[in-house]
């Protein structure tokens, strides 16, 4: 469970990284609302396999958004383990 763990916060600090950018660089804001997936194989050089579904938007203070994280009593399949692995994913 360490590994997930790591790939986990791995993914949480992209996450953090995707944002701080966007927030600084109308540009890539744009590109990250846009086509996310090209926004990260621009800034990271990952190229999100086409399994992979990923969502941004922009909220507010009226919408409220809860990701959940793997169910730790669920068993993942082969192609969920590498994308946390590879902290494509911080909750899949």
């Amino acid at each position: 469970m360490t590994e997930v763990r790591t790939a986990l916060q791995q993914g949480e600090e992209m996450q953090r990284q995707l944002i701080a950018k966007a927030v600084d660089d109308d540009e890539f804001r744009a590109l990250l609302l846009a086509d996310p997936k090209a926004a990260i194989r621009n800034e990271y050089g990952l190229d999100l396999p086409d399994s992979i579904n990923l969502h941004v938007h922009e909220s507010d203070i009226n919408d409220l958004h809860i990701a959940l994280p793997v169910n730790p009593n669920v068993e993942l399949d082969e192609q969920r383990l590498e994308a946390i692995a590879a902290g494509l994913s911080c909750c899949l």
